[in-house]
C-alpha cells in the first residue's frame, strides 16, 4: 500500500473524517495555488513579497552580520518568487552559498532547477524533492556550513497552534547552535479579510480543495462525484484558527480501492488549517523551544511577520 493511499484510508476511516493537506500539491494543485496566491482577496503572499522586496538589504545585512558563511535551505519553496529577492541581493554582495529548495512536489523541484538559474546564473543549487525535516538532514550532509532556514508564506500554520512547538522542537534538533531560522506568520486581524482570503470570489481555493479528491480518483482508483462536495471555510477570530471542509452535500457511498467510505448528507471533511498568530505567540514559540527572536520584519499594513530567529 502506498504513503497515499495509506494515509487517505487512514484520515477517511476517523470518526472525523480529515485528509492531509499536503498531498493537495500535484501538477494541477501547485498551478491552483499560483492562482489562489495571484488573487485579490489573498493576502499573506503579497504581505510577504512586500516585505523580500522593499526590505531585501534589511533582511541580508541581518543574516551577514550574524553569520560569516552559510547555505540557505527553503522548506516549502515553491517557485521561490520571494526567496529569489534575498538570494539576488546575496549574491550582489558576493555571498558564497548553496540554496537548497525542498519542497513536496517533485514537480516544482524540477521547474527550479529548470528556470532559476536562468534567473540567477551564479546560483549554486540543489534543489531536495521530499518532506521537511528528512531533506533538511541531506542538506545537512551534503554542506557543513551554518545553515539559514527559510519558512516562509506562514507555513508553519498549516499545522495547529498545539503541534507548531512540536514541529519547531523537531527543527531544533536537526539544527545546529547558530543557526538561523527565517519564518513567515499571517497574524491575527479582521476577520471578514481572514475569511475572505480562504473563499475567494474566482473559486480557485474551491477547486484546490476539490483538486485532492480528483488526485484520489486519478491515483488511487477513488470514484468521488466532486459534485456531491461542497467547499466551506471558517474562521474562528479568538483561537486563530481558520479551517477549510469538504462537507457532503448528500448521503452517498465512495469506494477507494478495496476500501468503502460512508458519507453523511452535511458531513465534512477537515482539509486544511490555516492558524494565525499574535507576534507573542511567535517569540513565545521560539523561546519554548530552543530559539531566540532576534529580528522581527513587517509588511507595511502589519498583517504578517518574518521572524528571525537564532539556535541557542
Amino acid at each position: 500500500m502506498s504513503q497515499f493511499l495509506q494515509d487517505v484510508v487512514q484520515g477517511l476511516s476517523a470518526r472525523d473524517k480529515f485528509l492531509n493537506s499536503k498531498y493537495f500539491y500535484d501538477q494541477k494543485g501547485d498551478k491552483l495555488f499560483q492562482q489562489i496566491m495571484a488573487c485579490p482577496e489573498y493576502y499573506p503572499t503579497k504581505c510577504e513579497m512586500e516585505i523580500f522586496i522593499q526590505q531585501t538589504k534589511q533582511l541580508a545585512s541581518v543574516l551577514i552580520n550574524h553569520v560569516s558563511t552559510f547555505d540557505i535551505v527553503e522548506l516549502g519553496a515553491g517557485d521561490a518568487s520571494k526567496s529569489i529577492h534575498l538570494l539576488n541581493e546575496l549574491l550582489q554582495n558576493n555571498i558564497t552559498f548553496t540554496y537548497f529548495p525542498v519542497d513536496i512536489s517533485g514537480n516544482v523541484i524540477n521547474l527550479l532547477h529548470e528556470e532559476l538559474p536562468k534567473k540567477l546564473p551564479a546560483l549554486q543549487l540543489h534543489g531536495l524533492n521530499g518532506e521537511y525535516l528528512q531533506m533538511l538532514e541531506k542538506a545537512k550532509a551534503a554542506s557543513d556550513k551554518t545553515k539559514v532556514v527559510l519558512f516562509l508564506g506562514g507555513n508553519i500554520g498549516n499545522v495547529p497552534l498545539e503541534k507548531a512547538g512540536l514541529f519547531c522542537n523537531r527543527l531544533r534538533q536537526q539544527l545546529s547552535p547558530g543557526d538561523l531560522v527565517l519564518t513567515g506568520f499571517d497574524l491575527k486581524k479582521d476577520p471578514r479579510v481572514v475569511l475572505a482570503a480562504y473563499n475567494d470570489k474566482g473559486g480557485y481555493t474551491r477547486c484546490f480543495n476539490l483538486n485532492l479528491l480528483k488526485r484520489i480518483n486519478d491515483e488511487l482508483g477513488g470514484n468521488f462525484i466532486l459534485e456531491n462536495f461542497a467547499h466551506y471555510p471558517n474562521y474562528d477570530a479568538a483561537t486563530g484558527a481558520c479551517k477549510s471542509y469538504l462537507v457532503s452535500t448528500i448521503n452517498q457511498q465512495v469506494q477507494i480501492e478495496e476500501s468503502s467510505f460512508s458519507f453523511a448528507e452535511g458531513e465534512p471533511i477537515f482539509m486544511e488549517i490555516s492558524q494565525k498568530y499574535t507576534v507573542e505567540q511567535t517569540d513565545d514559540l521560539a523561546n519554548e523551544n530552543g530559539f531566540t527572536p532576534v529580528k522581527h520584519f513587517f509588511d507595511s499594513k502589519g498583517w504578517f511577520l518574518d521572524a528571525l530567529w537564532q539556535c541557542v
